[in-house]
């Protein structure tokens, strides 16, 4: 059964970096897309960037287009959300979620996600 856990949250000055680390204790990941979730207090969930089952395919909102970059180690089982150039307004929970629906070589930032980790907090502020 998949089960995703998040970690690599925390505080960062504006224009810092922080590395994302969604990983799979079921050691299944390999069979999903993974996406990159964010949700700020009093805000609605947005989402961040997803890739494909392979690695090939990435997608980006366009908020963070430049600055941040998707990645998978599929034999550690780990999708990674690297973050830079933080802006106060990156401030949210980050989730990782996955979908069993997309084709190997693809992923859709408005796919079918039905499993979500619990999320890892960031914060950007001087």
């Amino acid at each position: 059964q998949l089960q995703l856990v998040e970690s690599g949250g925390g505080l960062v000055q504006p224009g810092g970096s922080l590395r994302l680390s969604c990983a799979d204790s079921g050691f299944i990941l390999d069979y999903y897309a993974i996406g990159w979730f964010r949700q700020a207090l009093g805000k609605e969930r947005e989402a961040v960037s997803c890739i494909s089952r392979n690695g090939i395919s990435t997608n980006y909102a366009d908020s963070v287009k430049g600055r941040f970059t998707i990645s998978r180690d599929n034999n550690k089982k780990t999708v990674y959300l690297q973050m830079n150039s933080l802006k106060p307004e990156d401030t949210a929970l980050y989730y990782c979620a996955a979908d069993p629906y997309a084709v190997r070589t693809m992923c859709d930032l408005t796919g079918e996600y039905t499993f979500w980790g619990q999320g890892t907090q960031v914060t950007v502020s001087s």
